[in-house]
């Protein structure tokens, strides 16, 4: 009998390759070397971020087949590939000065590594973790939301003692080696295998298990109003959260007063609610359902935006903000889980792949937005308002697909009835 893998192990292994391509996080980090170095504008070398994140959303949509059709293993080293080559490559561009080439090597090749590598164990440890789904997509994507903390220092004390191209050879080929490692003990459960917990339900004591409400492929869930719904609600929670994180330091200066050095120090702490919501949130929603987490997220955005123009307290306005974070984070965690209780388990990674193309949307989206309206403004005031407003729109929304999902599942029962009364 063949011996069934530890499902936290493989929990420990998605975290191991989301904590590595999570390091795009800390592409800010280079940005004053690289400047300084080559003569490159801020701008100029954010781009090569922007397209990486781009192309994570549309290469884990165009990737997600392949994801399921060869497994968890084959996708993660080839997402090792991808984004060890794809950093290493950017220390070859510094070392000829190309900004071409970086956005190549780290906007391109990276960018398809991030997306491959960010699908390649949810769909995976929903099926390891039927009990806990939130748990364990949160603990995978909760490592990217904390990378940054790692691999920003670790990067930075590497530019100082190496320089700008070899702290990019070292990172890539560490990142490279981690992922190769990590992705070698993913695989999907035996077919039907349940956990103990499950499987040790007394006929005394009975649990009914929760079942999914449909089973769909990616191009049969595309075609659905909830499929749909769900990118709305990802997308406009991940506009205006990306927006507020981009500029948080000058709102909160701008509006409260408060000193760069406080501004910078809630920057770093944002990070941690980022990493922590992803986790929280999601587990959370093993307990009370993710449709009802959505909306939660969606109250909050709007108490939030609605107070943050007229706060003039530092700490509540930080409060404030840190409350919308843990949500951006959130969203990102919850949704793999949320996927598979509207469409099942039989193509998650190819539909999840679907649905993060409302990430690489809203990355460009959400700043640019923010920027217009800033420009003409030459205030965040409206800016905040407006992303309020966003938010109003996704908790009706997230109100809606509560009446879908009440329909899916009386229909999926009346099947059954009908079913049990021919037999």
């Amino acid at each position: 009998m063949e011996k069934v893998k530890n499902r936290w192990l493989i929990a420990l292994s998605g975290v191991g390759i989301h904590i590595c391509i999570g390091s795009a996080y800390a592409w800010s980090v280079f940005t004053n070397p690289m400047a300084d170095a080559f003569g490159w504008s801020t701008s100029q070398i954010s781009l090569a971020f922007s397209i990486a994140i781009f192309l994570l959303g549309f290469s884990a949509a165009f990737m997600g087949k392949f994801v399921e059709k060869r497994g968890p293993r084959i996708s993660g080293m080839l997402s090792a590939l991808f984004f060890g080559v794809g950093v290493m490559g950017t220390g070859l561009a510094t070392a000829f000065e190309s900004l071409p080439l970086m956005y190549f090597f780290y906007g391109i090749v990276g960018g398809i590594g991030l997306g491959i590598g960010y699908i390649a164990p949810v769909s995976t440890l929903v099926k390891w973790f039927p009990d806990h789904r939130g748990l364990a997509t949160g603990l995978a994507i909760m490592g990217f939301g904390f990378a940054s903390l790692i691999s920003g220092p670790a990067g930075e004390a590497l530019v100082s003692s190496v320089g700008i191209s070899n702290t990019f050879y070292i990172l890539g080929a560490s990142y490279l080696i981690i992922m190769m490692a990590a992705s070698q003990y993913l695989a999907p459960p035996p077919e039907g295998w349940k956990p103990k917990a499950m499987q040790d339900e007394k006929s005394d004591k009975p649990k009914e298990e929760k079942e999914d409400l449909s089973q769909m492929t990616a191009n049969e869930a595309i075609k659905t109003k909830p499929f749909w719904m769900l990118w709305t609600m990802l997308f406009l929670n991940v506009t205006t959260g990306i927006a507020i994180i981009s500029v948080a330091s000058p709102i909160g200066q701008e509006i409260t007063g408060m000193t760069a050095v406080t501004a910078a120090t809630m920057v770093g702490v944002m990070g941690l609610f980022n990493g922590a919501g992803r986790l929280g949130w999601a587990t959370i929603s093993d307990y009370i359902g993710r449709p009802n987490v959505y909306t939660i997220f969606f109250i909050i955005g709007i108490i939030s935006y609605f107070l943050l123009p007229v706060i003039t307290s530092v700490i509540l306005f930080q409060i404030l903000v840190y409350a919308i974070v843990s949500c951006y984070g959130g969203g990102f965690s919850s949704v793999p889980a949320y996927i598979g209780d509207l469409f099942g388990t039989k193509q998650l990674g190819a539909i999840h792949g679907y649905i993060l193309t409302a990430w690489a949307v809203a990355g460009v989206v959400g700043p640019m937005l923010l920027s217009l309206i800033y420009d003409n403004t030459n205030s965040y005031q409206l800016v905040l308002i407006i992303f309020g407003g966003m938010h109003v729109i996704s908790l009706l929304i997230s109100l809606w697909i509560r009446v879908i999902m009440r329909e899916m599942k009386e229909e999926k029962l009346n099947v059954k009835n009908t079913q049990a009364s021919n037999f």
